[in-house]
């Protein structure tokens, strides 16, 4: 019998093969080490250090990996951390290859992603920690996630884990059964995800919903940041959903009534109302007057008088303003405000403050090509047109004989109220000259002056009380005269005869060549000064100038 016994024994030894997994015993616990007897003809050693996160007693039966049979020293050489291993290996590899879940803990960040236990050491890549790329990887160590095993390699002993596809494929359920569930209409609560320049992008539990800007507030909004912003809660209305392209469209604005439906019997043309500046623009500001509801006050709205060029030079965003309703576009969305009709409009009697034929001073406040702008207070203009500065010379440009910031006397010509227009005139202050001109100079008369201008047809003389005679190219010298400067200059002293004068047309022959004339020459010579009437070489000296090829300007030799 002992020696059946003994071939039992032996066919057992038999059946143990290194590098697999058996059951063993508890002999005894010692510091270094526990002995373990796996029912070979020795017992085998583990180090103590394997067993310290458990309580073990002797005799307890575990499971370990037979690395070796005999080692030098002729003892068995066992591993129960490779067992697990072995184990859990076997484990991790089924689960890979069912397509299933494994979990595990965050063991530390190393480069590229993080170091994973799952009963074998595994390697999360940083791309598939989450569908948004973490800022700081640190925030995960420590805590268990399932995950998908995406890569294994056997020789290696490698895995690769993704819990960003265990989220995607939890997602695509979540978008599913929440796309089944909802109808335009219905409203929902999520999480604002991102914030683009057309609308932001909100998370229903798993399902992205875009809220347009349009659809975020009755009122003005630049910007969706202006509004909301990342990981704020919205209650909001399901607009459209479309299951096969899984898009959902949202609207905030819907969860609360048009403001616009009314709003002609809230604000009626012609009422004040009160409200807040939200934004300034080049024309104009625009106003709160209730939440979704803004006006527009034009920037020519803004005062009766004042020059304002901008309105960022009286108002500022924030400040509170009363204003008056001018107009309402239900369809547009739009109400037109005015702050000047809170006060009187100053030219509505203009006519009794500036009554026609008054004398008035004031400043000149800017000079144009056609006249002068005079301040008769202040926002109140007049203008001198520069045909009115002077009954006798001819003036081109009004910066020949007024200045920017001079004090000038004008008398009121006419009030148009309706385009806020009061025209001035300088010349009407004194009696026209012309009017008795024929007493002061007679055909014949020798006079003396300036030259102030010189045309390719003649000279301009100022002669007494400032009234131009015109010297004729024709009549500066017997000979033949290409050039009136070849002969006169501006400034130059000249005497003349007087050979035509003409009351009706305001205007004053003279010769030069006819000083020294008898007064049967004189005579002939005013016949042929005459004649040149119909042509355009001799003019009336209103138009004189449009004909001009060398005209005399202020600062020109």
């Amino acid at each position: 019998m002992s020696a059946t016994l003994a071939e039992l024994i032996a066919g057992s030894f038999r059946t143990l093969h290194e590098g697999s997994i058996v059951k063993g015993r508890i002999l005894e616990i010692k510091p270094q080490v526990v002995l373990v007897d796996i029912g070979y003809k020795s017992e085998g050693a583990i180090p103590h250090s394997e067993f310290e996160d458990e309580d073990i007693q002797v005799g307890d039966e575990i499971e370990v990996l037979l690395e070796r049979l005999e080692n030098d020293e002729g003892m068995v050489v066992l591993s129960k951390e490779k067992a697990a291993h072995k184990q859990n290996w076997d484990k991790i590899y089924r689960v890979f290859l069912d397509g299933g879940l494994v979990k595990g803990k965050v063991k530390s960040v190393v480069k590229g992603g993080l170091m994973v236990n799952v009963g074998v050491e595994a390697f999360l890549p940083g791309s598939q920690i989450d569908i948004i790329p973490p800022r700081d990887l640190n925030e995960y160590v420590g805590k268990v996630y399932e995950f998908k095993i995406v890569k294994v390699n056997d020789e290696r002993k490698n895995i690769v884990l993704s819990r960003r596809e265990v989220i995607e494929a939890e997602r695509a359920e979540q978008r599913q059964k929440f796309l089944e569930s909802v109808k335009p209409g219905d409203k929902v609560e999520g999480i604002v995800k991102n914030i683009t320049d057309f609308g932001v992008f909100v998370d229903l539990n798993g399902m992205d919903g875009l809220l347009h800007i349009t659809d975020m507030t009755w009122g003005r909004l630049n910007h969706p940041s202006e509004l909301v912003a990342i990981g704020q809660k919205l209650n909001v209305q399901i607009l459209e959903v479309n299951r096969e392209k899984e898009r959902v469209s949202l609207g905030l604005k819907q969860m609360q009534s048009n403001p616009w439906e009314s709003i002609e019997n809230r604000y009626p043309v012609g009422q004040r109302v009160h409200g807040t500046v939200t934004k300034l623009v080049a024309y104009g500001a625009f106003v709160e007057v209730e939440e979704g509801v803004e006006g527009l006050i034009h920037v020519s709205e803004l005062s009766w008088t004042k020059r304002i060029a901008r309105p960022s030079d009286v108002l500022t965003v924030g400040q509170k303003v009363d204003a008056q309703v001018l107009g309402i576009n239900k369809e547009e969305r739009k109400i037109s405000l005015g702050v000047r009709q809170l006060d009187t409009n100053p030219w509505d009697n203009i006519d009794e403050r500036f009554p026609i034929g008054t004398k008035m001073k004031g400043k000149v406040r800017n000079l144009t090509a056609y006249g002068a702008f005079v301040e008769l207070e202040e926002g109140i203009d007049g203008m001198i047109h520069v045909s009115d500065l002077s009954w006798t010379r001819k003036i081109n440009h009004p910066s020949e004989v007024l200045k920017k910031g001079q004090e000038v006397e004008a008398t009121i010509l006419e009030i148009d109220k309706a385009n806020q227009r009061i025209s001035l005139g300088i010349k009407q202050l004194e009696g026209d000259p012309w009017s008795e001109i024929d007493t002061r100079f007679k055909v014949g008369d020798l006079v003396k002056g300036r030259v102030a201008k010189i045309a390719s047809f003649g000279a301009f003389v100022e002669l007494e009380d400032d009234i131009d005679g015109l010297v004729h190219i024709s009549q500066l010298s017997e000979d033949h005269v290409n050039r009136v400067k070849d002969v006169l200059n501006v400034g130059d002293e000249v005497e003349a005869r007087v050979i035509k004068v003409d009351k009706v047309e305001r205007r004053i022959g003279l010769s030069v060549k006819a000083v020294n004339y008898d007064e049967e020459s004189l005579k002939k010579e005013s016949q042929a000064f005459e004649s040149l009437r119909p042509s355009t070489d001799l003019v009336g000296l209103e138009q004189a100038f449009k004909f001009a090829t060398e005209e005399y300007r202020p600062g020109q030799g």
